[in-house]
């Protein structure tokens, strides 16, 4: 493993929610065509790689893509058509077959490689709570991406051993540089970390935050590495982030905390003591405060469910 020493807030949460790329279908189209997808129960990644579409999804202009723009759907339903007059037809009917190289209509005008983006169920909202429903970016902001987007088709095409996991790899790769592209845009910003990370003077104090989730911080000492007053770092931090950056912190703590309760077997005392708790009950306390139970409720409700489906599985 490679252990880099640098404060990286995007790593952390992607690593706490569990994030895993799965490339899932080559999708073609061509001639007078439209396929209307539901709302995805996780984040929906496509990558264009010929022609242009248009994707429309509700209260939103239909908007052009083209090959090499990238797109992140969460929680809304969308369609991509030849034309946004033209009538759909269900996304399930398209795939209904389940194979990974689908084809709509009548040539290949339009190819598009497809995949999700599963996440952790209890805390995968860090992250799309952190987006807008629809995210597009296009090839002109894409930088690397296009050559990842190469190898992808190559990997894609290949009999190579190992090919379907270089997919998934690289596909992860491609939804990093999404998001980093995302970030790098400075108007039109979605409240949240992310925003925050986008924020020049807010960013040094995020990555403290992340650095050292179990220091006892100050909305001064943030301030002062924000190079801004108390006051105006706090207005600043709210506005962006969406939270004060004290409940920033203990919703931090508390996201890391619940992730160790779900997936290993840690006592509770030492968890609250990594986290800069000085006793079990204002650890309790604040876990109550940010997830409405407390830490043993809470395990013993996760592992009743997780053994409950595989039971049922």
């Amino acid at each position: 493993m490679i252990v880099q020493n640098i404060q990286d807030p995007l790593s952390d949460v992607l690593s706490a929610i569990d994030a895993r790329a799965l490339f899932s279908v080559r999708f073609a189209a061509g001639g007078s065509w439209s396929v209307a997808f539901p709302p995805p129960g996780y984040l929906k990644f496509n990558a264009v790689r010929e022609g242009g579409a248009w994707l429309i999804s509700e209260g939103e202009a239909p908007m052009r893509i083209e090959a090499g723009d990238c797109l992140v759907v969460s929680g809304k339903a969308f369609t991509l058509c030849s034309d946004p007059d033209v009538k759909p037809i269900a996304a399930e009917e398209v795939f209904a077959g389940g194979n990974l190289d689908v084809s709509v209509g009548d040539g290949r005008d339009f190819v598009l490689l497809g995949g999700s983006v599963n996440l952790d169920t209890v805390d995968g909202s860090l992250l799309t709570d952190a987006l807008p429903p629809v995210v597009v970016i296009d090839r002109e902001e894409a930088g690397p991406i296009g050559w990842l987007l190469e190898q992808l088709d190559l990997e894609w095409n290949s009999t190579a051993p190992g090919a379907r996991i270089a997919c998934n790899d690289l596909l992860r790769l491609v939804f990093i540089h999404v998001l980093r592209a995302y970030m790098a845009r400075q108007t039109s910003q979605h409240p949240g970390w992310l925003a925050g990370l986008a924020d020049v003077r807010l960013a040094p104090a995020l990555r403290a935050i992340h650095a050292d989730p179990s220091r006892r911080w100050t909305v001064e000492a943030l301030a002062g590495l924000a190079g801004q007053s108390r006051s105006g770092f706090a207005e600043r931090f709210r506005a962006t982030v969406g939270a004060s950056p004290i409940d920033y912190l203990a919703s931090w703590r508390m996201r890391l905390a619940a992730a160790r309760l779900r997936r290993s077997n840690e006592p509770l005392p030492r968890i609250a003591q990594s986290l800069g708790y000085a006793s079990d009950s204002a650890f309790a306390a604040s876990f109550r405060r940010v997830l409405g139970q407390s830490p043993a409720r809470y395990r013993g409700l996760y592992r009743d469910k997780t053994w409950s489906e595989v039971v049922n599985s």
